[in-house]
């Protein structure tokens, strides 16, 4: 994760092998143009691009044709596309700008047709020839990470399930990768939601037929999501071994790693419209709520999840720093992550992260230590649930089913 540049301040680094650069913080899209509570309009949205890689040297834009989510009928999928195309469309110089990096939808729907089907899709909606980053959103086959990871054990008898029977193998989507590559289509490729062995098993298909190994993996990670670290991903995609980067996304746990989540609602920024006043009304807390899309984030506002974000408030309180901030930096500073995604309801969350993003000074040892040692009182609290019933898809808040 070396830094090859500086633009306006940030810093850029190498994505794995290949020649594709991307800014240490990318931008996050997933609710651009949502349904969500206080999500941004396309308005709101150009603003943060024309803030983050116009004035603050950001390349990195994260998104996918499932976004936005929540979605509708009047806010479809492959909407989030359709704004940054917008976006690019007003200067064609802004291309050279950007490395975008987008998903094609994960488990059944991979396969070699429907990945040169789906990219030429995203490609309409962007309003461009290329591709810099092409990732699966989830893994065509059955891992633990399907369930964002919280299942206990791997469950044998998946494989046999009618959704992931028959899943494309490793070496039809390596194939059907390195054909876009070799066409210009995408100029690398690579996978989210995965885990160690999805990432080693891509890179040997891919070096096997001869075709191009994954550049990137994107995973959830922050200050209460340490698994990449632990569990096998950061060795396999070091330099050493696999020289895969690393993005992370949700770097702030839904908002929860910003402190706004701990004493009450946050403010309602817009009441004017009557359907707005009324989704404010339902739910209050917006998506830290317990109705609607909130409820998928049930994993950062465990209580243990809170439990351990206050204890790194206090301890960011010590040394003179935000917990945004606290949060941003630790990010940075690992050796795992290349690029740090965040994502924005608004510009002055975009600046806020970006001023917090600004410090060359290493966090101290003494304060690393002390990030260590909550960590270690507080392994995987986002899985700590204290809660034992149906979780918002009708399975066992830790992904199992229930008898």
């Amino acid at each position: 994760n070396e830094v090859v540049k500086t633009v306006q301040g940030m810093r850029h680094k190498r994505l794995g092998g290949e020649d594709v650069l991307v800014s240490e913080i990318g931008l996050g899209t997933q609710r651009w143009g949502s349904t969500d509570f206080n999500a941004p309009d396309i308005s709101t949205c150009h603003r943060m691009m024309d803030v983050a890689i116009l004035e603050h040297g950001v390349s990195l834009i994260d998104t996918a044709e499932q976004y936005p989510i929540p979605s509708d009928r009047s806010h479809p999928e492959g909407l989030t596309e359709e704004i940054i195309g917008k976006w690019l469309a007003e200067d064609k110089t802004r291309r050279e700008k950007l490395c975008i990096s987008t998903k094609i939808t994960g488990g059944s729907n991979v396969n070699r047709e429907n990945i040169r089907r789906d990219c030429e899709g995203s490609l309409r909606r962007l309003g461009t020839d290329y591709i810099d980053v092409y990732l699966l959103h989830w893994p065509a086959r059955y891992t633990p990470q399907s369930n964002w990871g919280q299942s206990l054990m791997y469950d044998y008898d998946a494989e046999n399930y009618p959704y992931y029977k028959n899943h494309a193998t490793f070496e039809e989507i390596a194939e059907a990768m390195g054909k876009l590559m070799e066409e210009g289509k995408i100029r690398s490729w690579g996978m989210c939601n995965d885990n160690a062995y999805g990432l080693a098993a891509s890179c040997a298909a891919a070096k096997a037929l001869g075709c191009a190994p994954p550049a990137a993996m994107q995973n959830d990670f922050s200050l209460i999501d340490r698994r990449a670290e632990e569990n096998g991903v950061s060795e396999a995609s070091s330099a050493i071994h696999e020289n895969v980067g690393f993005m992370a996304y949700n770097a702030l746990a839904g908002g929860m790693l910003t402190g706004k989540y701990f004493n009450g609602p946050p403010p309602v920024t817009d009441d004017s419209q009557e359907v707005r006043a009324r989704s404010t009304l339902r739910s209050p807390r917006g998506r830290m709520d317990t109705v609607g899309w909130g409820r998928t984030l049930y994993r950062y506002r465990t209580d243990a999840a809170v439990r351990a974000a206050q204890e790194y408030q206090k301890l960011a309180d010590q040394y003179g720093m935000s917990l945004l901030e606290l949060s941003i930096r630790w990010c940075q500073s690992r050796p795992l992550v290349t690029s740090t995604l965040l994502g924005h309801s608004n510009v002055q969350q975009l600046k806020e992260c970006l001023k917090a993003a600004e410090s060359r000074e290493a966090l101290p040892a003494k304060l690393l230590w002390e990030i260590d040692r909550i960590h270690m009182r507080n392994r995987l609290p986002i899985f700590a649930s204290e809660r034992v019933g149906a979780d918002w898809n009708g399975e066992g808040e830790i992904g199992e089913r229930i008898p």
